[in-house]
C-alpha cells in the first residue's frame, strides 16, 4: 500500500465519528455529577419519610417531638460526594489499567460496543428509578453501584478509544478531546438552563439521563458505520502490516487487483520470510512515551487538585444580594472552565505547538503549577489560614480562564503525541497507556484536592 493510494476523510465523516465518541464517553458521567443536587436531595427527603412515624393516628404527637438531629437524619447524604468519588475513581484508575494490559485479548469492538451498551443500561435504569420511591439506603446503595459501573465501563471504553485513536494520524486524537470537553460544557448549560427555569430537580435529572441515553445511542450508530469508511480501514491495515500481514485488503477493495506488499514495492522478493509477529512490549513502549505520559498525569493532577473543589467554594464579592449570587459558581467556576478547556482542546486540531520532541511542551506542563496559589488566594470562603489577595470576581475569572485553556491545550497535545512515538502497530497500546497515565491524573488530583482545601 503506497502513499499514493491514501483515500481521504470525506466530509470530516472519521473525524466526526471520533467528536461523537469523545462526546459519548463524558456526557452521560458529566450529567451525572450535574445532577448530584437531585440525589443528596432525594436522599434527604428519602431519610426524612422514612424517620416519620407510619400511623396517622400518632401525627400529632409525632409532629410535636423533637426532630431527629439534622446530622443523623442526613448522614448518607453528607456522605454522598465522598463516596462517589472513591466509587468513581478507584474503577476509572483499575479498569483503565487492566484495558492497557488486555486489550489485546479483547476485541476492539467487543471492548467499544460492550461498553457503550453497558452504560446505555445503567443510564436507562436511573431515569426509571426517578419515577420510583426507594428508601434511602437502597437507594444510596444502587446510586453507587451505577456510578462503579459507569466509570468501569467508562475506563474501557476512554482507553479503547485513545487506542483506536493512535492508529490516524495525530489530529484524530482532537476529536475525542474536543468531544469530551463540549460534554462539560453541556452539562454547565443544561445546570444553567435548569436554575433559570426553576424546574423541579427530578425534572431536570430526568431530562439530563434520557439526554444521555440519547447521546449513547448516537455513539453506538456512529461507531457501527466507522468501520465502512475507506480512510478509517486504510489505518487499520497498516497496524495489521506492522504486525507482519502480508495483504492489502485496501486495495483489494479499491482496486480488484492483487495487492503487493510493502517488501514487493521496494524489490524485495515476496517469498523473502516474514518476521514472526510479535506482541507490543509494553515497556518499551512506555520508555518512548514517558515524558508525554507523566506529562498528562501532572496536568490532571494540578486540575482535578484545585477544580472543583476549590474553585467550587469561591464567593462572589460583588454580588450582594442579587441574582449574580446564585449564578456565580455555575457560570464563573463550570461555565467558564468547561468553555475553555474546549476550546482549548479544539485548538490543536488547527494548530499543535511546540512539537512532540520538544521541551517546551514538559516546561509548560509543569508551569501551570503557579494556578496552585493564584485560584488558593482568591476569595475561598470559609479559609483559615490564607489571606484573601485576589479578592474581585475578574480576578477569578481569568484566572479559571487561563486555568483551563491551558488544562485542555496541553492535555489534547501530549494525547495527541504519544501515540506517534512508536510505530503504528504499538500505536493502539501506548494511546491505551496514555489514557492509564490520564485517569491516574484524575485520581491523584483527587487525593490532593483534600490538602489543598485544608491549606486554604
Amino acid at each position: 500500500m503506497t502513499t499514493s493510494h491514501q483515500p481521504q476523510d470525506r466530509c470530516k465523516a472519521v473525524w466526526l465519528i471520533f467528536f461523537v465518541l469523545g462526546l459519548g464517553t463524558l456526557l452521560p458521567w458529566n450529567f451525572f455529577m450535574t445532577a448530584t443536587m437531585y440525589f443528596r436531595n432525594r436522599l434527604e427527603m428519602s431519610q426524612n419519610v422514612s424517620s416519620d412515624t407510619p400511623e396517622p393516628a400518632k401525627g400529632i404527637q409525632a409532629s410535636a417531638a423533637p426532630a431527629a438531629p439534622l446530622a443523623e437524619q442526613n448522614y448518607l447524604s453528607t456522605l454522598f460526594n465522598s463516596v462517589m468519588t472513591l466509587c468513581a475513581m478507584l474503577p476509572l484508575l483499575l479498569f483503565t489499567c487492566l484495558n492497557s494490559f488486555l486489550h489485546q485479548r479483547i476485541p476492539q469492538f467487543i471492548r467499544i460496543l460492550g461498553s457503550l451498551g453497558a452504560i446505555l443500561l445503567v443510564f436507562m435504569i436511573t431515569a426509571i428509578l426517578v419515577k420510583v420511591q426507594l428508601d434511602a439506603l437502597s437507594f444510596f446503595i444502587i446510586t453507587m453501584i451505577k456510578i462503579v459501573l459507569i466509570n468501569s465501563f467508562g475506563a474501557i471504553l476512554q482507553g479503547s478509544l485513545f487506542g483506536l485513536a493512535g492508529l490516524l494520524p495525530a489530529s484524530y486524537t482532537t476529536p475525542i478531546m474536543s468531544g469530551q470537553g463540549l460534554a462539560g460544557l453541556f452539562a454547565s448549560v443544561a445546570m444553567i438552563c435548569a436554575i433559570a427555569s426553576g424546574s423541579e430537580l427530578s425534572e431536570s435529572a430526568f431530562g439530563y439521563f434520557i439526554t444521555a441515553c440519547a447521546v449513547i445511542i448516537l455513539a453506538i450508530i456512529c461507531y457501527m458505520g466507522l468501520s465502512r469508511l475507506e480512510f478509517y480501514r486504510y489505518y487499520q491495515q497498516l497496524k495489521l502490516e506492522g504486525l507482519g500481514d502480508q495483504e492489502t485488503k485496501l486495495d483489494l477493495i479499491s482496486k480488484g487487483e492483487e495487492p503487493k506488499t510493502r517488501k514487493e514495492e521496494s524489490g524485495v522478493s515476496a517469498s523473502t520470510p516474514h518476521p514472526t509477529p510479535t506482541s507490543p512490549s509494553i515497556k518499551s513502549i512506555l520508555k518512548n512515551i514517558s515524558v508525554l505520559a507523566f506529562s498528562v498525569c501532572f496536568i490532571f493532577t494540578v486540575t482535578i487538585g484545585i477544580f472543583p473543589a476549590v474553585t467550587a467554594e469561591v464567593k462572589s464579592s460583588i454580588a450582594g444580594t442579587s441574582a449574580w449570587k446564585n449564578y456565580f459558581i455555575p457560570v464563573s467556576c463550570f461555565l467558564t472552565f468547561n468553555l475553555f478547556d474546549w476550546l482549548g482542546r479544539s485548538l490543536t486540531a488547527v494548530f499543535m505547538w511546540p512539537g512532540k520532541d520538544s521541551r517546551w511542551l514538559p516546561s509548560l506542563v509543569v508551569a501551570r503549577l503557579v494556578f496552585v496559589p493564584l485560584l488558593l488566594l482568591c476569595n475561598v470562603q470559609p479559609r483559615r489560614r490564607l489571606a484573601v489577595v485576589f479578592e474581585h470576581d475578574a480576578w477569578y475569572i481569568i484566572f479559571m480562564a487561563a486555568f483551563a485553556f491551558s488544562n485542555g491545550y496541553l492535555a489534547s497535545l501530549c494525547m495527541c503525541f504519544g501515540p506517534k512515538k512508536v510505530t503504528p502497530a504499538e500505536a493502539e497500546t501506548a494511546g491505551a497507556i496514555m489514557a492509564f497515565f490520564l485517569c491516574l491524573g484524575l485520581a491523584l488530583g483527587a487525593v490532593f484536592s483534600f490538602l489543598f482545601r485544608v491549606i486554604v
